[in-house]
């Protein structure tokens, strides 16, 4: 198996087995903490060898520095089959989340397992917006 993409954007969509990503991004900045991100996709593309036919577990998880869960744990699987003549098969994943609460600044990590193993990891920097000098006012 091959990961071909693993990706943390504004927004993902898969049509006949074509994988539309807006807005590709690993830092958010903000303003101040606790934060809920409103919305945001994780969007992979896996392809599967001949050999690779079946069913497959995946497993995403967004962790904290300490290695603690933010999110819950999303799990679910995949049944692999590619078309006869073909020597492999293309799963597109998408993961739609609402109100991703972050409540420090620092980093953070979304990994990827595919039948019980790591195939890939993203970073992800929360950061505070920096504070503009303020200038005194002409008199």
């Amino acid at each position: 198996m091959e990961i071909e993409a693993f990706l943390l954007c504004d927004a993902a969509t898969d049509q006949q087995g074509k994988l539309n990503v807006l807005g590709a991004f690993d830092n958010l900045w903000v303003r101040q903490i606790p934060v809920k991100h409103p919305q945001c996709s994780i969007a992979a593309r896996v392809r599967f060898d001949q050999i690779e036919a079946g069913n497959h577990s995946v497993k995403i998880q967004i962790i904290d520095e300490d290695g603690q869960n933010i999110a819950p744990k999303l799990e679910g699987s995949l049944s692999i089959h590619p078309a006869p003549g073909i020597n492999s098969a293309i799963a597109n994943l998408i993961l739609n989340i609402q109100g991703l609460e972050f409540k420090r600044y620092g980093s953070y990590q979304i990994d990827l397992a595919i039948d019980g193993q790591l195939q890939a990891s993203l970073p992800l920097r929360v950061s505070e917006i920096p504070k503009q000098p303020e200038f005194p006012r002409p008199m």
